[in-house]
């Protein structure tokens, strides 16, 4: 424990050996063909070309021969013809309609023109290595520009001045600025200059990496620990462009079942089929929304994944048909360690058949977790992929349609928290270390759980939750932050963390609600479930030693609250369930920050405390014990107040009022906005009001999108999208798309706010 001392800061030589930097030199010869710009260079080999107008790939490797491949997070890459390769006395021209890719021959960089404007460039050298074959890209950058992305990163919204690694790390004590390292390793990053240009950079490598823009105020240093640079430049006019470009390239989030938008509760553990009716009657008994409860290890006879312990569960079947008879499902905990025991059968079969981690010898590799010694899936091979997600099966013949990954870092009982590094992986034939796969385990995990269960189910949208991830995670699973603490700064952190996962791709996030470790306290119970309420994924979990905080735990009076922002979760839900649908579409998140919206207005550039919820919706939480008023800043336009319905005027901050009991949420104008009516889940119908925020100067526009719910049948066109539009003397219009017919029982008027002579009603 000396790390915990004054010990950790022995005197040190702080003026040490540096670090020996080579240059990769000049380009030495290149070869054209027609779409990719192949080339070597005094030490090693490159190559550059553009995937769309405004998107540009660049590979180099010091060492030996580049590789086109990618890791896989890329899910769409293709070089675009139509470019035009020029060589100049010092340069290489890449042109493709307005843009143009520079390559400078000596030193070897490059820089990206449009209309002679630069709009990305790399230092000069652009590319350099050490001895131990580390690699490092520096790019320039405003001094002033806001950084954001690198997915759930502790510590605010903007990133610029910051120093931060990606290693995919467990992570219990509690996490804080300087904790860097976390669950998900996202090298993605978006450097907005409003007055130029929004600079997505994706580092599509997946050894621990990092991100120094610390060190000089107009640069920007990507390091990573081996492999090759391989770079996506993506120079969208604003954030939103950028963002679009990304996820064309890593994927988007598919529009999950429904039912997982509702409220999850959870808990480490419930102990027994018992205490699971119990809870889910007391749900009932008090009628507080209710779709999902979680089983974590407790359920498993002797911590073996695919088992259930029969004492402590002894009619597994009989408690889910219970459940399911209520409109609620269960999600069991499933973690990549498995038990080391010859008479048990996923270890039998995993050894006979080879599907376990090992090192060259060919020895698999053994490792500490909740089970005791463990063997761990090679999850990289696709046959092992197959093999895990076809295990699935012991839940989903039970009714169970949504499965929770943990420790899939992966985290190990030791000093290292994971593997050793040179245990290998067996990507379909190519031998990776550890050091390069170890960021890349929960994804594949993930992958195989999220197909398994497509597989099994095959007429049902799956529900995957993992803690562990990489670049493009958000096509397989939902991300939570994971072990979060009962402490108002965690509650706080958890907005930029969860906007910066949404700028990352991931946009079905969200943090344990209540604090995951610690003791809540009624007052961060009742502020955290009012974010909760509009974060993408909506859970309540605590640990084993902390107490309760199951929404009537600590008395009426704070119950009341809870159950109140449970329910206007559900009456918002026909809005969220849309966003969802449309982020499939865009890739555009759920949560945003601000400046995402308003990318030219300064004031947003550093706003964490604040976050739209769509592009019409805008909440501003309190976030501190005993406070019942905060500033909020409105940016430009009319503003209504969702409670009081008050017009506030854009452009400026305000001091608002918020009691214990309410959070301050904000409507723009111009909103058609659906609620729905109050349900016990989302398998229940609800009925739709529409509410209409006036405009003076712009049509009132909203959408309304429903489907089954469950199936993918959406994708061959069986769902119905509303798009309402009212115009500011009152005449509505509703354009319909889609062969569904609509389910919901939609309202026959619309009521104006914030116009009185228009009427407070308007028929359909």
């Amino acid at each position: 424990m000396l790390e915990d001392t004054s010990y950790a800061i022995l005197p040190s030589n702080t003026g040490g050996q540096k670090e020996n930097i080579r240059s990769v030199g000049a380009v030495q010869s290149v070869r054209w063909d027609g779409g990719v710009l192949r080339g070597k260079l005094s030490k090693g080999t490159f190559f550059i070309y553009f995937t769309e107008e405004k998107v540009i790939r660049f590979g180099v490797d010091p060492f030996g021969e580049i590789s086109e491949e990618n890791t896989i997070a890329v899910e769409k890459d293709e070089p675009v013809s139509e470019v035009v390769c020029k060589e100049k006395d010092k340069e290489f021209h890449l042109v493709h309609k307005n843009y143009k890719a520079i390559i400078n021959k000596s030193p070897f960089s490059i820089r990206v023109e449009t209309n002679k404007e630069v709009l990305f460039e790399t230092d000069s050298p652009g590319v350099t290595y050490t001895s131990d074959k580390h690699i490092i890209l520096t790019v320039h950058k405003s001094h002033d520009a806001p950084v954001y992305g690198l997915g759930e990163k502790s510590g605010f919204l903007n990133k610029n001045g910051s120093k931060i690694s990606n290693w995919n790390t467990d992570v219990f004590a509690p996490h804080n600025k300087d904790t860097v390292e976390l669950y998900q390793s996202i090298p993605f990053v978006i450097l907005h200059d409003p007055s130029c240009v929004s600079t997505g950079i994706y580092f599509d490598n997946s050894y621990r990496t990092e991100f120094d823009m610390q060190r000089f105020r107009d640069k920007m240093i990507i390091k990573a620990e081996g492999g090759a640079i391989n770079t996506y430049i993506m120079l969208g006019d604003e954030i939103k462009e950028t963002l679009q470009y990304y996820t064309m390239i890593t994927g988007r989030t598919p529009l999950p079942p429904k039912w997982s938008l509702g409220y999850h509760q959870s808990r480490y553990s419930y102990q027994s089929q018992d205490e699971v009716q119990k809870v889910a009657a007391l749900f009932k008994k008090y009628e507080i929304p209710l779709d999902c409860i979680f089983l974590d290890i407790h359920y498993m006879d002797g911590y073996r994944i695919f088992t259930f312990d029969e004492n402590r569960f002894p009619n597994i079947n009989q408690m889910i048909s219970d459940l399911k008879d209520q409109g609620v499902d269960v999600v069991p905990i499933v973690d990549p360690g498995v038990k080391s025991d010859v008479d048990y059968s996923v270890y039998k079969e995993g050894m006979q058949k080879g599907y376990f981690s090992k090192y060259l010898s060919g020895e698999v590799y053994h490792g500490e977790v909740w089970p005791g010694l463990s063997a761990f899936p090679d999850f990289f091979q696709q046959k092992v992929q197959k093999w895990w997600g076809h295990l699935h099966g012991f839940y989903t013949q039970l009714g169970i349609r949504g499965i929770w990954n943990d420790m899939n870092e992966p985290s190990v009982f030791n000093e290292t928290k994971t593997m050793d590094l040179d245990v290998m992986h067996n990507l379909d034939g190519k031998q990776i270390s550890h050091k390069e796969g170890h960021n890349l385990y929960g994804i594949y995990m993930s992958k195989a759980t999220f197909e398994g269960l497509q597989s099994l189910l095959p007429k049902t949208r799956p529900f995957s939750l993992t803690r562990a991830g990489f670049a493009g995670v958000q096509r397989y699973s939902t991300v939570w932050t994971g072990d979060n603490r009962s402490h108002w700064e965690h509650l706080e952190m958890s907005l930029p963390m969860t906007m910066n996962l949404g700028l990352s791709g991931v946009a079905f996030c969200g943090a344990d609600v209540g604090g995951f470790s610690s003791d809540t306290t009624p007052e961060l119970l009742i502020r955290w479930t009012q974010v909760g309420a509009f974060s993408p994924y909506f859970r309540n979990h605590s640990v084993q030693d902390s107490i309760y905080q199951e929404p009537w735990v600590f008395g009426e009076e704070t119950m009341m609250s809870v159950k109140k922002y449970i329910q206007l979760r559900y009456r918002f839900m026909p809005y969220l369930y849309t966003l969802f649908y449309q982020t499939e579409q865009t890739g555009m998140p759920i949560v945003r920050p601000l400046v995402m919206e308003y990318p030219r207005d300064s004031k947003t550039f550093n706003c964490s405390d604040q976050v739209m919820i769509g592009s019409n919706l805008m909440i501003a939480p309190i976030l501190r014990p005993g406070q019942t008023h905060r500033a909020v800043y409105f940016p430009e336009g009319i503003w209504y107040d969702f409670w009081t319905e008050e017009k506030i005027e854009g452009g400026a901050y305000h001091l608002v009022s918020a009691d214990l009991d309410t959070l301050p949420i904000y409507i723009k104008e111009g909103t058609v906005l659906p609620l729905g009516s109050l349900v016990h889940n989302t398998k229940e119908v609800q009925d739709i009001d529409c509410l209409a925020y006036y405009s003076s100067n712009q049509e009132m526009i909203g959408q309304l999108y429903e489907d089954d719910e469950i199936s993918y049948e959406y994708q061959e066109g069986a769902y119905s999208l509303a798009t309402i539009r009212i115009s500011n003397d009152g005449q509505m219009n509703i354009d319909k798309a889609g062969s569904m017919d609509s389910r919901l029982n939609v309202k026959g008027t619309v009521r104006i706010i914030g116009k009185e002579e228009v009427g407070d009603n308007l028929d359909k």
